[in-house]
């Protein structure tokens, strides 16, 4: 299993030589990944993530720091359209299509999360260049959602604005809502169905 930088510099490497569109699915250790314009002293819990050797990366696209281990899948979009409101929205749309067809029933909200049951299982960042567009996300499945809670220190009114006391308290896990076997066989199932639904800019 390779390092997040080895995935986040593979997405860039195919955004400069992308003609069609291209998806991503893959893995990474434990790994907190934040956003280009978080401060990162307000968002993780550094001493933390340093004693449980969880990698702390920085990546290009704005949005929210995330927690992501082997128990996660992430997803990236490449498209050489260098519309990224368009191609963000539509890629949302064709994970939670997928994600429906699994049988898991989705709502997505207006800051591009995905909801199961009313919990947060994926959020979702994207940025362009002259080339094209990047999407990409998260999508827990059987991530330590304990570990999480402890690598993530979102600011009170950011929690409050959720109606939420915790990070736990807003994220599940897909596998305790509908068990589609161990991780390797979600992500199976994931990149199938992602491929039959439509297709995006």
């Amino acid at each position: 299993m390779e390092s997040i930088g080895f995935y986040l510099n593979r997405e860039a490497e195919l955004l400069r030589n992308v003609i069609s569109p291209v998806w991503m699915t893959w893995q990474v250790p434990p790994t907190v990944i934040y956003g280009r314009h978080q401060v990162l002293e307000q968002e993780i819990n550094i001493p933390y993530c340093q004693a449980q050797n969880i990698t702390i990366f920085q990546r290009q696209s704005g949005g929210g720091a995330v927690y992501a281990d082997e128990g996660n899948i992430m997803i990236s979009y490449i498209s050489p359209s260098p519309h990224a409101q368009e191609v963000f929205h539509a890629f949302i749309q064709k994970v939670a299509a997928a994600l429906r067809i699994l049988g898991y029933e989705v709502v997505t909200t207006e800051h591009n999360d995905i909801l199961v049951n009313g919990c947060k299982v994926s959020g979702a960042a994207c940025y362009s260049n002259e080339h094209g567009t990047i999407a990409h996300c998260t999508m827990l499945y059987d991530t330590d959602l304990a570990k999480m809670e402890k690598a993530l220190t979102p600011s009170q009114e950011k929690l409050q604005r959720h109606a939420v006391e915790s990070v736990r308290q807003r994220v599940t896990n897909l596998r305790t809502i509908l068990d589609q076997g161990d991780v390797s066989e979600f992500k199976k199932r994931l990149d199938e169905y992602v491929i039959k639904c439509e297709t995006l800019v």
